[in-house]
């Protein structure tokens, strides 16, 4: 049982003393009083530093965005540049001697996406998490994406990162339209969790995941990462969370510019919701004997 846990129980009960009920769950006193510290203004500071370059050169590790905010004036080690990068959920995107292997219990599925040519929206979903930085404090963003039209369907944020607000936006997407006929994720604990995956199997959708050592599988959503920081979140960083998520309201939601307002190159110069709308949407019976699924 975590703290949080065993707090939840104590603060739950009204009966006897909060010394008797701290000791009924195993809980020290002191425990119980404490608050968490949010972080100083300058770890913020150096948190969004640490993003922006993060955006530009994901292949830096620790000693490389140590250097980074050197460079910027700041006398850091890699102790603390090492605590904001994990803190942040962010690492070096470059193969590792076999750093991916999945944990015990986790299903492998493999990656369905090497060569298929996505021709229709609804064929193929893709799914991320990124930092989100704001001027006090920060939060997580999670999108589901179409492959094919680059349709943001839903999105979630969240100060932590389990995996009640990916599920949210999987949910949130999956009441929209109609189930993709392959879902596509990375291999972070959040998309390969028990429940994560079960509300996938649940809808129809086949599960694909990035490959060891493939830093571009996800690439399309990566590219959509960029263009939200760039194009809103860092011309104008958000207040506090209610500001943020009037902002990515704003950016994302229906009638919104990225789905509705912004051409894509990719598309030939038309919109997400364009190509998501009025191209027919992928059937199975579509499928070509020769296409690798």
């Amino acid at each position: 049982m975590s703290r949080a846990q065993q707090r939840a129980l104590v603060q739950a009960s009204v009966e006897g003393s909060v010394a008797a009920r701290c000791q009924a769950v195993g809980l020290a006193r002191s425990s119980y009083y404490y608050r968490p510290q949010g972080e100083t203004a300058l770890n913020l500071q150096l948190m969004r530093l640490l993003d922006e370059e993060y955006t530009r050169h994901c292949f830096k590790g620790v000693l490389g965005m140590r250097d980074h905010l050197r460079l910027q004036g700041y006398a850091v080690n890699e102790k603390r540049v090492r605590r904001l990068l994990r803190l942040m959920g962010l690492e070096a995107v470059y193969p590792k001697p076999r750093l991916s292997a999945p944990g015990q219990g986790v299903t492998r599925y493999p990656y369905l996406l090497r060569e298929r040519v996505i021709s229709a929206p609804n064929e193929v979903w893709s799914t991320d998490i990124t930092y989100i930085p704001m001027a006090r404090g920060f939060l997580y963003l999670a999108a589901v994406l179409d492959w094919h039209s680059r349709y943001v369907l839903s999105w979630e944020l969240s100060n932590t990162l389990d995996v009640g607000f990916c599920l949210a936006a999987l949910r949130a997407a999956l009441a929209g339209q109609p189930a993709p006929y392959i879902f596509h994720s990375d291999q972070g604990s959040q998309f390969t969790s028990t429940t994560f995956e079960q509300a996938l199997l649940a809808a129809g959708c086949r599960i694909s995941r990035d490959g060891r050592g493939r830093a571009t599988d996800n690439a399309f959503v990566e590219r959509l990462w960029r263009s939200v920081k760039w194009e809103c979140v860092y011309l104008n960083p958000a207040d506090d969370g209610q500001h943020l998520h009037r902002q990515l309201q704003a950016y994302f939601a229906y009638f919104a510019y990225y789905n509705h307002h912004r051409p894509h190159q990719a598309l030939k110069g038309l919109t997400p919701a364009t190509v998501y709308t009025q191209t027919p949407t992928f059937k199975p019976e579509q499928i070509c004997l020769t296409t690798p699924v």
